[in-house]
């Protein structure tokens, strides 16, 4: 158990799940049992089946608790992982010892956006799944400690009205944050930029309910690759130009000068990078953005042999403040980031928070508290509770409930 006083300890808006065996078959009707999710061969195993797919639970998504010489990708039952990865109430008490407040959860066998219901065959299925899952984060992974375990739902991303009512449902029962994809590109999903407004009844739910759009690195389904030798270390370094590249989207997106309450907030992408391409962007717009209105992106994609993108739905560059825009709507997460606490001043002090990756092998778990601490001691009082817990329940929210811990 960590000294520091549970009113010091930090919000967490960024841990997994690993979903235990039932979460489906529990909410589902007995037609969808053979098809639903399921646990493949007995419910020790930790290996999913759903229609024509069979998902192995890595190790590395269950390192928490492990030396970093024990860490391996390969498939892992349950008895190889905390109890904290799938059973709410041992969360908890994992969390009161790394002096975790509460904390922001993602899927694990959905993926983190949910990808997995999209790729499915039969849709009303998937929808079905969709529901059953937020009801089981809602009801019962939450509902096992209100104000520790901070709901965060999925949609059916294959139509956004469906998903508007999800969220609508989902917000009638207390959430106020869904999972999306960094890029929905690759996941063959039309990009925020649609010319005919595909995400338009997503975003403007998100924007009328006040949900914050969480958009996990890896939600497109992507991994990073510099080259196609590039070491995979290396690629897994520069893992952040996916983040990265969804920041720079969405504050050209018009969406941000459109809908203002729309938030978003990129879980696992660190943000040390951030005050670069900040500086990046309006130098861009200060020097480019004349002749770019002018119709002149045509003849700029042919001269460079860009195809031609045809129209696209993006902010008004001459009116669009970079900083404004960032500061009202995006949020940046880190784990450990000396560069990014360093650069505070340019990402500023409201626009950060912490995460805690739990039970991922980059976690700071069971150390999490300590780490941070050691990362932003030295910045005043008021920067610190923001960055340690105020932030979080600002735009999430919520209210944390003190942890029960005994005398």
């Amino acid at each position: 158990m960590t000294s520091v006083p549970p009113s010091d300890w930090l919000v967490s808006v960024d841990d997994h799940i690993i979903e235990p065996p039932r979460v489906w078959l529990d909410r589902l009707p007995a037609k969808y049992h053979d098809v639903a999710p399921r646990m493949a061969k007995s419910d020790n195993e930790a290996v999913w089946c759903y229609e024509d797919k069979v998902v192995p639970t890595s190790g590395l998504s269950v390192a928490a608790g492990k030396e970093k010489e024990q860490f391996s990708p390969d498939p892992v039952a349950f008895d190889d992982m905390r109890p904290g990865a799938y059973d709410a109430a041992a969360r908890v008490e994992d969390m009161d010892q790394a002096g975790i407040l509460a904390s922001v959860n993602f899927p694990s066998f959905p993926r983190f956006c949910g990808q997995i219901f999209w790729e499915a065959k039969d849709k009303e299925l998937a929808l079905l799944c969709v529901q059953a899952y937020n009801d089981w984060m809602i009801d019962e992974w939450c509902g096992t400690a209100p104000g520790r375990l901070i709901p965060l739902a999925i949609i059916p991303l294959w139509d956004p009205k469906l998903a508007a009512r999800e969220m609508e449902r989902c917000k009638g029962k207390g959430v106020n944050a869904f999972a999306f994809s960094e890029n929905p590109e690759p996941l063959g999903l039309p990009t925020i930029h649609d010319p005919s407004g595909y995400w338009d009844p997503v975003m403007s739910a998100a924007n009328d309910l006040e949900m914050v759009v969480c958009m996990h690195v890896g939600s497109s389904s992507t991994m990073p690759q510099i080259s196609s030798k590039a070491p995979q270390l290396a690629s897994l370094t520069w893992g952040a130009n996916r983040t990265s590249g969804a920041m720079l989207t969405w504050l050209f997106s018009s969406y941000l000068q459109d809908l203002p309450n729309l938030k978003i907030v990129l879980s696992e992408g660190n943000i040390g990078w951030m005050p670069y391409f900040l500086e990046r962007a309006e130098q861009v717009l200060d020097k480019q953005r004349h002749w770019a209105t002018t119709g002149a992106m045509q003849s700029y994609t042919a001269n460079f042999g860009y195809p031609d993108q045809g129209a696209i739905y993006q902010a008004d560059v001459m009116t669009l403040d970079v900083r404004a825009t960032f500061r009202d709507h995006i949020y940046g997460c880190f784990i450990d980031d000396v560069a990014g606490i360093r650069c505070l001043d340019l990402i500023g002090e409201d626009n950060v928070m912490v995460e805690t990756d739990y039970p991922h092998s980059d976690t700071s778990w069971p150390n999490s508290i300590d780490s941070l601490n050691r990362l932003i001691g030295h910045l005043p009082e008021s920067s610190q509770r923001k960055i340690r817990r105020g932030n979080a329940e600002r735009v999430f929210q919520f209210t944390a409930a003190e942890p029960a811990i005994a005398p």
